[in-house]
């Protein structure tokens, strides 16, 4: 298993206010690309909060939108399901699993846990949430890339070592591969941020897109070669 290391180093990202509540919109990202074989196209769903769900974002802006668009643009026959929640937690991704990610899907981007760690929800909380996630997922066979996170630093050193190490930890257990900070080259930048210094522009959506494309191809890639080694 392949891990990318962040380039957050000592740079720490402020957390000004919780992650508003809005709407999920469970929509292919992004009409297809002229010249691309649409005929049974690999289906990704992005579960996460507002991060990537495009808070505040136009149309198209998305992190789903543009990944699947970076994705088509190096000629991967895909859709992207945008199943983000604003302001959802582990938990909340946990209870609509089942409807959020339909018999079709092949591969789960997992990006859940900034909330839980902005309440002060218990560390083992989120780990079992997340843990059930990724066991319902292997069951059904679905590939998932971890999209870590990490604690803000106004939860104190106890509460950051307890929750940062859920990401990392879950990735060996199920063997997935892991995006360590999924606001990697992102948090702390004013330029890439929207006003409220939390939720990335559409700039800072690409930048995370550009950072995370080699692990999606990654998982892309090995869950077709597993698809055609059993069939």
């Amino acid at each position: 298993m392949r891990r990318i290391q962040t380039t957050f180093g000592i740079k720490i990202w402020i957390i000004a206010a919780a992650i508003s509540l809005g709407s999920w919109s469970a929509q292919a990202a992004e009409a297809p690309i002229s010249g691309v074989d649409q005929s049974d196209p690999f289906e990704i769903v992005a579960l996460g909060d507002s991060l990537s769900a495009g808070y505040l974002l136009p149309p198209g802006a998305g992190f789903p939108e543009q990944l699947a668009r970076a994705l088509k643009e190096k000629g991967h026959n895909v859709n992207v399901m945008n199943a983000g929640v604003s302001g959802d937690t582990s938990t909340g991704g946990l209870a609509r699993l089942d409807w959020a990610v339909g018999p079709e899907t092949d591969a789960l981007i997992l990006e859940l846990g900034s909330n839980d760690a902005l309440r002060g929800i218990e560390p083992e909380v989120t780990r079992a949430n997340l843990d059930a996630i990724l066991q319902q997922m292997s069951e059904r066979g679905v590939k998932v890339l971890i999209a870590g996170m990490l604690a803000p630093p106004n939860m104190g050193d106890d509460y950051a070592a307890d929750f940062n190490g859920i990401f990392a930890d879950l990735s060996e257990k199920y063997d997935s591969p892991l995006y360590p900070f999924f606001l990697d080259g992102v948090a702390a930048e004013r330029h890439l941020n929207l006003p409220d210094g939390i939720h990335p522009t559409e700039e800072g959506v690409s930048v995370i897109v550009e950072r995370i494309l080699p692990l999606v191809e990654q998982l892309i890639t090995g869950a077709e070669e597993e698809t055609a080694a059993i069939n």
